[in-house]
Order: structure tokens, then sequence, then C-alpha cells
């Protein structure tokens, strides 16, 4: 199955506790600057790089939680928000453990982020308790065997954050044909499909079903001798391909397949009929969960949504966006509702992070796929093939 979560790992200590030489040693190559001067790692830095047994993985190389510099404190609000991003944390520190290592360590346990520490300096500070707080310990030192290290992150990077997925949860199986719709327009990238599509045929390619890629005009003539298990299309194209596609095969979107694979499928579907309970100053939060140049007639997120979301409710609405993984806004009790793009770009529990935060919050939050259909009356329709 095609892998849709590339896990993170975020690197935590104190400024100078060798946080960049951990990563170098991690990847077996000099990827992160290492400097003997304090602070040499301002924002956080990601790294992309294959480790054995696991796969792809992001390392996220932070900058020292006690930094005191004239910087420091936007530069530790900077490393907090990583705690946010991570599926596994190492702790590193070198000589005394102390109140910051303690204080991550706390942060750690508060939201339930699995990690292991590691002495570093080994050579320059020989002695390394065997256990901290219930945490293991892994030594290192300059230059030696990394294979302990790596044994660790195997032991504690949870396998939910690497496993394979079915993009389609069960509902296709070998010989099934399933059309994908992808119109080629405006706001199609040049020469390319954009991510969503391409992990859509992956997935029907290691599930040994039949891919079929057409554009909305190839639909109608295609059906008229073939009935499909599944018809999978761009959100924007819901009112074109709803009125083409018969009522008996089943019909949903990129967005919406993404909306159970990357984020709570059960909370959009709650809180997307909410939309009818929007007033005029009503404020709206629109998740991007990449970034992207903006088209200003098309953009999906900026444009699109927004004047659908208007014109569904006849109400002036107050909108504002986020991109990529940008922190959320310190009060959230002004907003009505948030909308989460289906997140091809990040993992499962950065997603989960953000939305389960807003619903704490009392924000209902639905998915772009899900907004979409709704605002074009045909939400129950292309979630049914979900609630069965």
């Amino acid at each position: 199955m095609v892998k849709l979560n590339r896990p993170h790992i975020g690197i935590f200590g104190r400024v100078n506790a060798g946080k960049s030489s951990l990563i170098n040693a991690i990847g077996g190559q000099e990827i992160a600057l290492v400097s003997d001067v304090a602070g040499t790692t301002t924002d956080p830095v990601k790294k992309n790089i294959e480790i054995l047994g696991i796969g792809p993985v992001t390392l996220v190389d932070t900058a020292g939680w006690d930094d005191t510099s004239e910087l420091g404190a936007a530069r530790v609000a900077k490393t907090r928000e990583v705690l946010h991003q991570v599926n596994l944390a190492i702790l590193v520190y070198a000589g005394d453990f102390g109140a910051p290592e303690k204080e991550l360590v706390a942060e750690f346990a508060a939201q339930k982020i699995p990690f292991f520490i590691v002495h570093n300096k080994l050579d320059l500070f020989p002695h390394a308790p065997a256990e901290i707080d219930g945490a293991e310990v892994v030594s290192c030192a300059h230059g030696e065997d990394n294979s302990d290290l790596m044994a660790a992150i195997i032991r504690h990077l949870p396998q939910s954050a690497y496993a394979h997925d079915d993009i389609f949860g069960g509902f296709v199986g070998e010989g099934d044909e399933v059309v994908l719709v992808m119109p080629i327009d405006g706001s199609a990238p040049e020469g390319r499909l954009i991510l969503p599509q391409v992990q859509a045929m992956r997935g029907l390619m290691d599930l040994h079903a039949v891919g079929i890629c057409l554009q909305p005009q190839e639909l109608a003539g295609w059906l008229e001798n073939h009935t499909p298990k599944l018809v999978v299309t761009d959100s924007q194209a819901f009112k074109e391909v709803s009125a083409i596609v018969p009522a008996d095969i089943p019909l949903t979107s990129f967005s919406i397949l993404f909306s159970r694979l990357k984020g709570d499928f059960d909370l959009f579907l709650q809180s997307t009929p909410k939309i009818d309970r929007l007033q005029d100053g009503d404020k709206i939060l629109i998740l991007e969960s990449c970034t992207h140049s903006v088209n200003k007639c098309d953009d999906i997120g900026r444009v699109k949504i927004p004047n659908w979301l208007q014109k569904k409710t006849g109400k002036k609405l107050v909108f504002q966006t986020l991109s990529n993984l940008d922190p959320l806004p310190t009060d959230l009790s002004g907003y009505k509702l948030a909308i989460q793009c289906g997140g091809c770009m990040v993992t499962r529990a950065q997603i989960l992070d953000r939305v389960t935060r807003l619903a704490q919050a009392g924000v209902p939050v639905s998915n772009y796929g899900m907004t979409i259909a709704y605002c074009n009356g045909i939400f129950e329709r292309v979630t049914e093939i979900f609630r069965r």
C-alpha cells in the first residue's frame, strides 16, 4: 500500500546540546550545520531522510529550549509549535539534566508524544544515568556507531506513524474499476497532476484495482458502457460530475477520501451541516496544510470556498486563511467554523492535533470536500459510501 504519512521526529534540547550533531548521526551525513557557537539553529529546520525499517522520515532540528538571546523567546515559541507536529521526540542533553530538560519531558507527557533521551557528548560527560523520569536513555559520543540510536527510534516511533495506508478504506478491491475525474483547467498545475490524484492512482495500483482517469467532458461517454465500483472527482467539479454519474454509482471526492485517511471523519461529518447556522459577520478559519502560489481568481481556499459559503448561507462572512502548519490563533473563541483541506502534504497526527484543539475550543470543523458538497446540495450522496 502507498505510504501517505511521513513520520516527523523532533530533536529538542538546550542551546548547544548537540542537536544538529545528532541529526547528522541519524542521517549518516553532514545534513545540519554544526558549530560550537551557541544558538546556531534559530528556526526549526526540516531534513528528509530514509531510515531502514521505517522508510522516509522528516527530522526537525529545533532551537535551544533555554535560548536567552535577544530573539530567544520567539525561537522557543517556534520550538513549542514543533511539539504539535511530531510523532516522536528525542531529548538531547550533555552534562547536567536540569530544569530545561524536565520542562520538555513535562511537555511531551502533556501532549502524549512518545520520546526517549539521548545523553550526548559522552566522551566529554561520561556519567550517564540508565534512566531519567522513567524514560529510556541512549548514550552517544562523537563519531561512534549509531546503531543504538537507530534502534531506539524504531522502538519508540509508533507504527501507526509510518504504516501503509489504504486510501480507499476497504471499499475497493482487486479488479474493481474506479473512475478518477481530474479536470485539467486553469487551476491545474502545468505538466503534472496534483498530489491527491497521484496518491489515489498509486493506491489503486497497490490494490490491483483498475483506475480510469478522465476529464469531466469524457465521463458521460465512458459511463454509457461501464458501471464502475466508485467515481472519485475533484471536489470543485462536484456539480458537473454529480449530474452525470447515475445515483446508483457511489460518488465521492479526493478531499473526502483524505478526510477519512488524515483527519477526523466523524467530526467533519457532524460539523458540516452547522454551515446553516452561520450569521452575518461570523469568522471562518480556512486551514490549508501546504504552501502554494495563490491564484487570485480561482484559489480554492481563498476564493471559491468563501464564495460558495456566502452564496449558500446568504450571509456576509469573514474569512482568515492559515497556510502550511502555521500556528492556530491563540484565541479561538471568535470562530464559528473551521474548514480543513484534505492534508495530502502533512501527516494524520498533524491534522488531528489541529482539528482536536479546535473542537475542544467549541469550533465546528469541516473539510474542503464536505463543505463544497454541502454548498452544492450533494453532501449526503458523496459521504454515503462511508456511512454504511
